[in-house]
C-alpha cells in the first residue's frame, strides 16, 4: 500500500471538520517546506580552508596557566 492510498483511505473515514483542519495543516506544511528549502539552498556557502591561519600563536607562553592580574582581588 502506498502512502497516497493510505492517506485517501484515512481521509474517507474522517468527519468533515477534521478534513477541513487537515486541509489547513497540509497547506501550512507545503508553504513552510518551500520556504525552508529555498533558505537552505541560499545559506549554504562553501567552506574555505586556512581561514584562521595565523590567529593562534604556538607554542603558548610560559605563564599561560597563571591567574590573571585582573582577578587578583577575587582570589584573595
Amino acid at each position: 500500500m502506498t502512502v497516497d492510498t493510505e492517506i485517501l483511505q484515512t481521509l474517507e473515514q474522517m468527519p468533515e471538520p477534521l478534513k477541513q483542519e487537515l486541509l489547513h495543516y497540509a497547506k501550512y506544511l507545503v508553504e513552510n517546506y518551500s520556504k525552508t528549502s529555498s533558505q537552505d539552498s541560499s545559506l549554504r556557502k562553501k567552506r574555505r580552508s586556512g581561514i584562521l591561519k595565523g590567529t593562534f600563536i604556538l607554542p603558548l607562553p610560559d605563564d599561560f596557566d597563571e591567574p590573571l592580574s585582573d582577578f587578583q582581588e577575587y582570589m584573595e
